[in-house]
């Protein structure tokens, strides 16, 4: 069994995992491999607030596409609760140097355009050794683990609370501890926030793809429900317990949605998402749910879960509204 920090990443701990090192986790779990050369990444959600004509993000596909472009991109969709659609484009760059030509190439091609829609663009370049992924299984990846190397054996650090934290590089000698406090910065119709360091972004997505039958039935009834009512709670009443943002997204590919799902949260730090997930009663019930649902299945499930998890420091993080809508994103704070 691995480590799920590569061994060019290990150090001598001075902050202790929350298991004993004979820990064996009860069913497997791989994470991401990058190769050693990479040393950051580069996390670009672009979003199109749609309120007026149709979508237009062909200029958007063609910088996508261009010289520079990202290693990776996905798209999804949700609707707010006023109604309103978001279109989000989520770009991984393994090169920050390469992400940085082309947004000096591109950057006015998205955020200047002025057609009565809103446009966003938050950004974070966390280091290796500030960032974690987590896969139920192998032969699918997601996120910012398409651009990686490859995917690990089985690894120690999963099926506990604490798992997440110990996952990430840096937490074997820093508490990742948030620093300061968010800036807000308005001319005209776009709004900067210059979040405070150690800021946290979570994509943990669901692919029932595969699921047919009465796994099929069980998802979407028993879990998916659970699943969508703390998405909810966090994107309505996050903001009390640290989180500043969430966003339930759903894939799509061709215009159109598919069988997988994501949510993104952007939290005040790490030790606030983890109090969510650790005893939040949105979060415990999706853990039961989930739980019920794994439990009954065993390794026959055929559902996919994932997630990624980044801390950023300050001078890592970029968060750019243009005409959006009030409390858009990190706008709420």
């Amino acid at each position: 069994m691995e480590s799920a920090i590569p061994g060019h990443l290990l150090m001598e701990r001075t902050r202790h995992k929350r298991v004993p090192d004979d820990y064996a986790p009860p069913y497997p779990s791989f994470v991401a491999r990058s190769r050693p050369a990479v040393r950051q990444v580069v996390m670009a959600y672009l979003g199109l607030q749609v309120r007026t004509g149709q979508p237009m993000l062909a200029g958007l596909d063609a910088a996508l596409a261009a010289t520079d472009g990202p290693g990776h991109h996905d798209r999804s969709t949700h609707v707010r609760p006023d109604g309103i659609r978001e279109i989000v484009t989520a770009a991984y760059w393994d090169d920050p140097a390469a992400f940085d030509r082309w947004l000096a190439t591109h950057d006015g091609e998205w955020l200047d355009v002025r057609d009565g829609n809103g446009r966003w663009a938050e950004i974070i370049r966390p280091t290796v050794q500030e960032h974690e992924t987590l896969f139920s299984s192998l032969g699918r990846p997601e996120g910012v683990a398409v651009i990686a190397d490859g995917m690990s054996g089985e690894i120690q650090e999963h099926a506990y609370w604490g798992g997440m934290r110990d996952r990430i590089p840096l937490s074997q000698t820093d508490a990742l501890a948030p620093i300061g406090e968010p800036v807000v910065e308005e001319d005209g119709g776009r709004v900067r926030i210059r979040p405070a360091s150690g800021i946290c972004l979570i994509r943990s997505g669901q692919d029932w793809t595969d699921t047919d039958g009465d796994e099929r039935r069980m998802y979407l009834e028993d879990v998916e429900p659970v699943l969508r009512a703390g998405m909810d709670f966090l994107r309505d009443e996050g903001a009390a317990i640290g989180c500043y943002a969430n966003r339930y997204l759903t894939v799509v590919e061709d215009g159109r949605p598919v069988d997988r799902t994501f949510g993104m949260s952007w939290w005040r730090s790490l030790a606030h998402l983890e109090r969510w997930a650790e005893s939040h009663p949105t979060h415990v019930a999706i853990f039961g749910a989930a739980m019920r649902y794994l439990s009954t299945l065993g390794p026959a499930a055929r559902l996919r879960l994932y997630h990624e998890v980044s801390v950023a420091s300050a001078d890592e993080q970029s968060f750019t509204y243009v005409d959006c809508l009030p409390g858009t994103g990190l706008m709420a704070v």
